[in-house]
């Protein structure tokens, strides 16, 4: 609430007196880990769609802090152990929580085939990492599975605009078909976690390498730019970008995609130029 805000204003600034170097290495750790969870979901995607025992069905993963959470439907107990040992042989996953239900028809209808099911895989990594590496959307609580190329989103966004924006972000990803939107909105901790926000931004250490790199992933990813005559450079958090664009769209958006992403303190597009 408004009148608690002074109060968590206080706090955090003593936690970032007291606290900065450790608070640092705690967000850039949480980052770490999410961004590998990710890495992992997809690996365990692939070795599924590479196994002739387990690519008929449609299984859906969750990895977090080393363990994947499976689940859907397989007609064996075999099938569903393997899964277990499959998701287990991946690096970095120390625990299986197997809810897979074993089912005699769950291999019915039309799965999707093998290149599309790595396909999928790749796309909700993409996506997940795009989420994460942007300021306004990384400390969301949001799933993304993929489906035919379809992009479903769930979990919780603070304010209507932070879900338009997730939203946005999955679009703009070159191989997304459609976004289904299921993001709700909790606004009920709002102020507590703007504040939050706000103060593990200042506490971040992130290097100009890490900006330059996602800056150049980004901008490969999207639908909507031709990344390859654009050079980025970071110095001090300030993004420069060089080279030439089609159009002054193609240029506002690099500007945009590389302003929002995490670390970045200003985008210099001067020398980036609209071709004729």
């Amino acid at each position: 609430m408004p009148q608690f805000k002074p109060l968590l204003l206080a706090a955090g600034t003593a936690l970032m007196l007291g606290l900065t170097p450790l608070a640092s290495h705690a967000a850039e750790d949480q980052l770490s880990a999410q961004l590998e969870a990710a890495r992992q979901e997809g690996s365990i995607w692939t070795a599924f769609a590479l196994n002739r025992h387990l690519n008929p069905f449609k299984l859906d993963i969750d990895v977090e802090d080393g363990e994947a959470t499976l689940s859907g439907k397989v007609e064996s107990e075999v099938q569903k152990e393997l899964a277990e040992q499959v998701a287990l042989s991946i690096e970095g996953i120390d625990a299986v929580d197997n809810r897979i239900e074993v089912a005699g028809e769950a291999a019915e209808g039309n799965p999707p085939g093998l290149v599309q099911r790595l396909e999928d895989a790749s796309l909700a990594a993409t996506v997940k990492s795009k989420l994460l590496w942007n300021s306004n959307t990384r400390g969301l609580d949001i799933q993304v599975k993929s489906e035919t190329g379809n992009i479903t989103l769930s979990g919780h966004a603070q304010t209507p605009a932070a879900k338009e924006l997730a939203g946005q972000l999955a679009a703009n990803t070159d191989g997304v078909r459609e976004v289904f939107n299921h993001l709700s909105i909790s606004t009920a901790d709002s102020s507590g976690s703007e504040v939050q926000t706000t103060l593990n931004e200042a506490r971040e250490n992130i290097s100009d390498g890490w900006i330059t790199s996602k800056v150049k992933a980004s901008f490969l990813y999207s639908r909507n730019l031709d990344a390859l005559n654009i050079s980025v450079n970071t110095d001090d958090g300030l993004v420069s970008l060089r080279g030439s664009v089609l159009s002054s769209a193609e240029k506002r958006l690099a500007v945009e995609i590389a302003r929002n992403i995490r670390g970045v303190k200003g985008v210099d597009a001067d020398a980036l130029r609209i071709s004729s």
